[in-house]
């Protein structure tokens, strides 16, 4: 199949999904209806009914943010695994998820879910990445392999703390709240949450498309990119330092949600190849449709919305799986 039928098919796909997740749900609303209430939004003719409270305000709102995170985590785990050249590395192998957590967790115990904790999900999350990189250059130089094994480190302390922030909080107040958190979800979007995170997460999209034919370079190897005339430690700290800024924008606001990341890219490797200035722009599509669509089983299966970190894990895990047998383990 040609790349432009590709192309066509994943931008169709998109906004298929995207005008489904406004009228499917536990209050269903008529597809002819929604057009009409797009319609009327934009000529400004509103008359303020529940169905346009319901497609405006809740659903919107929340399908711009899934599509935004689910986009951001989908690209920057396609730029992970070319800079690092490993196809099992996710956005979070830095230790950024493990740290937005715990500044959340931190936050949550001392003021609920609020923006005190955003603030602090943030703030650690960027932290914890500098910390793995300091870690990294112990010997004096940061490679690729010290950045993983250092990441390891700080990702493990990081989820260590956050278990005995829980083992210290309140099991009636706390404790909950800090457990439905961390399994994630987008039920709480609003248009101050998309506003919030738009522009680290679009910004950091563009920084990651426009450098993703020097990706390719680094994918060759440090010193192949230094004899090709690119520095590879500067660019993989801008690539990192874009990636870092979209995964803990997302765990701010949603919570941990694992698999994108990791999942996506090696779908869209087997579809357009393993050249960045495909896979990069390809990623944040077909990421943006995958999260998409997972948010709309979680609130539409069951009468109580389902973390949409259970079901990411769920569908990832064994699709991950048969993907890895059906390849032998080897990239495409």
């Amino acid at each position: 199949m040609k790349k432009g039928v590709k192309w066509f098919l994943l931008i169709l796909a998109l906004l298929l999904v995207f005008f489904v997740s406004l009228f499917l749900g536990r209050y269903m609303v008529s597809p002819a209806r929604v057009v009409q209430i797009l319609a009327d939004a934009i000529r400004g003719n509103l008359s303020g009914g529940i169905e346009e409270s319901v497609v405006l305000n809740i659903r919107l709102p929340r399908l711009l943010l899934t599509l935004l995170v689910g986009a951001g985590m989908a690209a920057s785990g396609a730029a992970f695994q070319g800079i690092f050249q490993n196809p099992l590395v996710s956005p979070d192998v830095l230790g950024v998820s493990s740290g937005a957590a715990l500044g959340a967790v931190i936050g949550i115990m001392i003021a609920g879910t609020g923006p005190l904790a955003m603030l602090l999900s943030m703030l650690a999350g960027i932290g914890s990445v500098i910390l793995t990189y300091a870690f990294s250059k112990v010997r004096g130089q940061s490679t690729a392999l010290s950045l993983i094994l250092a990441g390891m480190i700080v990702q493990a302390l990081m989820n260590a703390l956050v278990s005995l922030v829980k083992y210290t909080a309140d099991p009636y107040s706390k404790l909950p709240q800090i457990t439905y958190w961390l399994m994630g979800s987008f039920s709480s979007a609003s248009y101050k949450d998309v506003a919030l995170v738009a522009l680290p997460i679009g910004g950091s999209l563009l920084v990651l498309f426009l450098l993703r034919w020097r990706m390719n370079i680094l994918s060759l190897g440090d010193e192949e990119a230094a004899a090709l005339g690119v520095n590879p430690g500067r660019i993989r700290v801008i690539i990192i330092a874009a990636s870092t800024l979209i995964s803990a924008s997302s765990v701010m606001i949603a919570g941990i949600i694992g698999w994108v990341g990791l999942v996506i890219p090696h779908v869209v490797r087997m579809m357009f190849g393993v050249d960045h200035q495909e896979l990069i722009p390809a990623s944040m599509v077909s990421g943006a449709i995958y999260l998409t669509l997972i948010d709309l089983i979680a609130r539409s299966a069951t009468e109580a919305e389902i973390p949409i970190g259970i079901l990411t894990a769920i569908v990832g895990a064994p699709f991950f799986a048969v993907l890895f047998k059906r390849t032998g383990g080897a990239d495409q």
